[in-house]
């Protein structure tokens, strides 16, 4: 019986006793320490990477697209493979990034869908891959211990062109931009400049309508300025506008006159010849029958006080006009399917009477608008119309607009503008594909 007893004991105590127990919980915790370790440190790893082929394909990209603005598809590839090779070498990475990979297209921002265009130079898309069939996957540390030897890894960017809403449609200056008294800004309208803007009074701004400048305690209004200027502070927005097309001016010259695509508009004919004429006197009076339609025309005045003057009630269509000449336009003057370009750094290289139309008044419709540029200054002291039109000076603009006259303008100024009273200023949204544009580059994806 005591045999039996302390037996009892024995294996009582033993199922009793706990000592050893955290030495084997110790290896299942440790298994499980050493799994989350590896496991956090190959997710870190797979961000790292996945980080870094990002870069990579947002540098990629974006080099593609600027390249391909000036140079075809197949160099601007090789651009964006030239600058990648310098971010992850193909000796180190393998095939990250390959001819294939980088796609011309274009970008729906409604859709925000890519649609590739070999053809295109609206925007581009370019993938980075580290992946098992291009045999540079991304190897594990720890987790090939718990059968996951490696990662597929890619990244995707799409960027593209665009062009800033206010440089498109609305009044943009590097120096101050004043608008008087009376007028009514409609939806979409944009006025900014990068110094300061002055707003009179009683003016309307319509809901969506921006007003901008880097610093809005530089806002120059009347002590009553937001009561009697409905919509103002709604409107007021901050910011600075890098006013890339000022910088762009003798490229547009000369691409005109050597009669690129990118710059010539469409109503000319490139295989035409350009129109050469010596302008001998002071003021040389041009009408309609001086220009042959379709054609590029090149005028030189050769006096230093050599002057352009087109005679009231002429309507110009259908012609580029380069020259270095100062250009007076007189009364009633329409300029539809025209573009105006002059070298004159005069303060009114540009200069209009009254009644003078810029662009064809036809409610948006597509064509019929004007493009007018100068290094110097432009001036139209009275009843200007604009219609899918396009001013850009160097210098100052001044205007003043008929109650009716805005209907799609877009004026930049490397001076200031100083603008009008009694007028409604309207978007068109449509009918300013005319518009000489500097390239303004974006990731949307």
């Amino acid at each position: 019986m005591r045999a039996n007893s302390a037996s009892a004991i024995r294996l009582t105590h033993f199922a009793r006793n706990e000592r050893g127990f955290f030495t084997v919980f110790s290896l299942y915790a440790l298994i499980v320490v050493i799994l989350l370790a590896g496991f956090a440190l190959d997710l870190a790893n797979h961000y790292s990477t996945r980080t870094q082929l990002q870069v990579a394909a947002d540098t990629a990209a974006h080099a593609a697209l600027v390249t391909r603005q000036r140079e075809n598809a197949e160099d601007a590839k090789d651009a964006a493979l030239t600058l990648h090779a310098y971010n992850m070498s193909p000796d180190r990475y393998g095939a990250v990034l390959t001819e294939d990979d980088i796609e011309f297209g274009t970008w729906s921002f409604s859709q925000r869908m890519f649609n590739p265009d070999p053809d295109s130079r609206t925007a581009v898309r370019a993938t980075t891959r580290q992946v098992s069939s291009r045999a540079n996957e991304l190897r594990t540390f720890l987790l090939r211990f718990a059968g996951v030897g490696s990662f597929d890894v890619a990244a995707t960017a799409v960027f593209t062109r665009y062009q800033p809403a206010c440089l498109r449609e609305g009044f943009v200056a590097e120096g101050r931009v004043d608008m008087q008294s009376n007028n009514t800004f409609l939806n979409g309208f944009c006025i900014h400049s990068n110094d300061h803007v002055r707003i009179n009074q009683n003016n309307f701004f319509e809901e969506g309508t921006i007003v901008s400048m880097p610093d809005l305690d530089k806002l120059d209004v009347p002590n009553s300025g937001f009561e009697r200027n409905e919509g103002l502070e709604a409107a007021l927005r901050e910011g600075r506008i890098d006013i890339r097309i000022l910088n762009e001016f003798n490229n547009i010259y000369s691409g005109l006159l050597d009669r690129e695509p990118e710059y010539l508009p469409d109503y000319i004919d490139p295989l035409d010849p350009v129109v050469q004429r010596n302008l001998t006197s002071n003021n040389n009076s041009l009408t309609a029958a001086d220009f042959t339609p379709n054609r590029v025309h090149h005028l030189t005045c050769t006096s230093n006080n050599g002057s352009i003057s087109v005679p009231n009630n002429t309507v110009i269509s259908n012609v580029v006009i380069v020259t270095n000449c100062p250009i007076s336009l007189g009364q009633n003057v329409q300029l539809q399917d025209v573009v105006v370009a002059s070298t004159s750094t005069h303060n009114r290289s540009i200069e209009g009477a009254s009644g003078v139309n810029i662009g064809k008044p036809d409610n948006c419709a597509p064509g019929g608008g004007a493009q007018i540029l100068t290094m110097g200054g432009m001036r139209f002291p009275s009843s200007l119309g604009i219609f899918g039109g396009q001013l850009l000076a160097q210098g100052n603009i001044e205007f003043a607009a008929r109650a009716d006259g805005i209907q799609g303008a877009s004026m930049v100024a490397g001076g200031e503008i100083d603008g009008t009273s009694n007028s409604n200023m309207s978007l068109c949204g449509t009918g300013m594909e005319g518009n000489f544009e500097a390239n303004y580059f974006r990731m949307v994806l």
